[in-house]
Formats: C-alpha cells, structure tokens, sequence
C-alpha cells in the first residue's frame, strides 16, 4: 500500500498535490521522509523556515547570515505552509513552495542520547516516525551524514523504503573527513564554538558563495553560525568517524539519485561518485556547489529531487 495522500495543494506536477517530511533523527546532517504527512520541524534538529519564500533558512553551520544579505528574513519559529516544502536541514533548508506561512512556537528539543549514537538505532527510528505517520512506504532523502542513514534504512526496511535521494553522501570517511569530524567533534565538545565556526564556514559553502559575502558579512555568518551549533552537535561529528555503509550499498534495489556537491570541501566529491559507483543502477548528477546545495543554489537542488522522484513514481 502507498503512503496516505495529503490533501494541501503542492508544487505542480508532485504526485498527490505536494510532499510532506517526516522529521529528522540525525541533527547536524539529518534524513528525511518523501511522503503526504503533516510538516514536524524542530528548532533542533531541523531547519527553521522562512516566512518570505524562497529563502534558505540554515541553522549550522552554514549562516543565517548569509541569506539575510541574500533579501531574507532573520531566524523565525517553524512555519506550517498551505503548501509544504519538500525538505529540511540544520545546515540550511530548500526554498519553500508555500505560498503562506504563519509561525508556531518550536517544539522542544530532544533530549540528547546518553550513548554514542549507532547507525541502526537512527535508521529504525526514521522508519518508526514514517510508520507513525501512517506511510506504509515512502521515498528517502539523506544528506551528508544523513546519507548513511537513508541507506542503513534501504537495507534494514526493504519493504519500507521506494527510493533513495541521497545529497553529498558518504558511505565511509576518507583520511581527511575523519580528520575533519574529530575536530569538529572536539572544538564542540570543550565549548570552541566560535572556533569550530570559522573552521566549519569555509568547509560548508562553496568559493563562489564564501568569496560573494563581505566582511562584515563573513563575520556574521561565523557568529551566527557558532551561535546555532545543536546541542548534539558533537555526537553527530563523533558518529562521521565511525559510519561505514559499504556492504550496505551492493544490497540498494530501489530507484536512487546521488546528487554530488562539486565544490564541497568537506564531503569531497570523489566519495559522492563512490557512492554512486557502489549502487546498482544508481543516476547520479552533478550540482555546483559546495556542501550546502539548499543555501546556495536551492532551486536546482530542489528541481533534481522532484523531477527524480515524479519520473521514478517513487514517493511513497
């Protein structure tokens, strides 16, 4: 059986008038739900949306800054549109396909596991949130870490999952992302927000996107972001160092698009095309961007996802 249909009007063409996301488990690079559920953001995880669409509204690492100097609003509480978007992230959001929004006070925040996270538990906990909602089966969009989540979530719920979406992925860490996210990981975890910021920046967005703000631009992007680091922040950089979904990816048998990040300096592209090489039949494209496709160029972003899935017929 499909996933139940919403009955909000959506982006033209989208099967059964729009898509609606299941809400994320991984907080840094989350995993999402392509189906007809209700919109369930979270202030963290998850990314804050803007009210004057379009407009990238992200969180961390990547600056709310940024879009405000694109046109955008400030930070406001999560919206409940008359027409849902189709993904989020903490690092950024797709622009909105809502026509209007009104916000709502912001659930409150999970609480933090007492553990290191596994890849499994997050997985499970995806398809138990889609389930809940009453999608008996749905398409998956995973981004960065999030990527290994979808695929950890494809093999364990075969029966479950329609299709894969998966933006800058990796399935293990090269030498240099390991080094990446115990650093991260550590700056987070003794209080160096600040310090993890100016790191992160430069890393997150594309030379085009990072050379294009000013200075006091730049400076506000590095506080922003160091203000909005999740509180999970370190866990999810700690989980980057142990993730490997390798044997995992031979075993995909459903439609699956790998979108690479050419310009991404901390998901490298040689890992996206990996990725792709290791899925049978995967489609794999091409966006020039750096790890942040959402923020800096959302509306290709957004076009490869749903021309994907409409021709696939995969949404659940």
């Amino acid at each position: 059986m499909r996933g139940r249909r919403g009955n909000a009007r959506g982006r033209p063409g989208l099967p059964g008038g729009g898509h609606r996301v299941v809400r994320s488990f991984c907080i840094d690079h989350y995993t999402i739900c392509y189906g007809h559920i209700r919109n369930d953001h979270y202030r963290t995880p998850g990314g804050l949306r803007c009210p004057n669409s379009p407009c990238p509204r992200p969180p961390s690492p990547a600056p709310c800054a940024a879009a405000r100097a694109r046109g955008c609003c400030s930070h406001t509480a999560p919206a409940a549109a008359s027409r849902p978007t189709t993904g989020r992230s903490s690092t950024g959001s797709p622009r909105s396909t809502a026509s209007s929004a009104s916000t709502t006070p912001a659930p409150a925040t999970p609480p933090r596991s007492t553990r290191p996270l596994l890849l499994d538990d997050l997985a499970d906990q995806l398809v138990s949130a889609a389930t809940a909602e009453g999608l008996d089966t749905f398409a998956v969009l995973g981004y960065s870490l999030g990527t290994a989540v979808a695929v950890r979530a494809a093999a364990r719920h075969p029966e479950r999952v329609t299709a894969l979406v998966l933006t800058a992925p990796v399935a293990r860490p090269s030498a240099r992302l390991r080094l990446h996210a115990e650093l991260w990981r550590d700056l987070h975890a003794s209080g160096a927000h600040v310090e993890l910021a100016r790191f992160l920046v430069p890393l997150a967005l594309g030379a085009s996107a990072l050379e294009a703000l000013s200075e006091d631009e730049l400076d506000a992007v590095v506080r922003e972001t160091a203000r909005t680091l999740p509180p999970g922040s370190a866990d999810h950089a700690d989980l980057v160092t142990r993730i490997d979904v390798r044997q995992d990816l031979a075993r995909v048998s459903v439609p699956t698009l790998v979108l690479s990040t050419t310009e991404d300096l901390l998901v490298s592209p040689d890992l996206h095309r990996a990725t792709a090489a290791a899925i049978p039949a995967a489609e794999f494209a091409e966006l020039p961007t750096g790890h942040l496709p959402f923020a800096e160029n959302p509306d290709a972003w957004l076009d490869r996802i749903t021309e994907f899935l409409n021709r696939r017929g995969a949404t659940g």
